[in-house]
């Protein structure tokens, strides 16, 4: 994603204040990254989390590795960004499951919280998400692939905008 915008070290500040830490007293660190591949859905996504409606994301296991990757950890924070990496929030890790994607179920796609908040939503949208990724590696997208169900709550929000931050 480049260079980290000022917004994101803010808001991990403004976090540790509010909880009474700082930067030179706390043993908490955080990622900072946005949802999906284009703008308009990293925007919408970081939406649905600040107001709690998305509490859940999922990644190909197999990415994880490629990418050399860290799976996440419960209790790791993330502070989640628009696509032009200004911070929208930070999440804390509740839970982390790894499954088959066929094995996901009408829970753990309502937790995701996008479109209609169904099972058949769900996975068309992964499947043609999962499909791009995997595209750029030369592999081929199937239902029998382990995914990475990341559950999350959104610990801290305010508001940056590019012309104040």
């Amino acid at each position: 994603m480049g260079k980290e915008h000022i917004s994101v070290k803010k808001m991990w500040e403004d976090y540790l204040t509010l909880i009474g830490e700082s930067l030179e007293s706390t043993n908490k660190s955080y990622t900072s990254w946005y949802f999906c591949d284009n703008e308009r859905s990293a925007n919408n996504l970081a939406e649905l989390v600040r107001e709690g409606t998305k509490r859940g994301t999922t990644g190909l296991y197999d990415l994880y590795k490629i990418d050399n990757e860290e799976l996440p950890l419960v209790d790791s924070y993330s502070v989640i960004t628009n696509w032009n990496g200004i911070a929208q929030c930070i999440i804390r890790t509740k839970k982390v499951t790894i499954l088959p994607f066929k094995d996901v179920n009408e829970e753990l796609a309502n937790i995701e919280g996008e479109g209609d908040k169904s099972l058949r939503y769900w996975k068309k949208v992964h499947m043609d998400f999962f499909t791009r990724e995997l595209k750029e590696f030369d592999m081929y997208f199937s239902q029998d692939m382990s995914v990475v169900f990341e559950e999350f709550e959104v610990v801290y929000k305010q508001i940056f905008d590019a012309e104040h931050s």
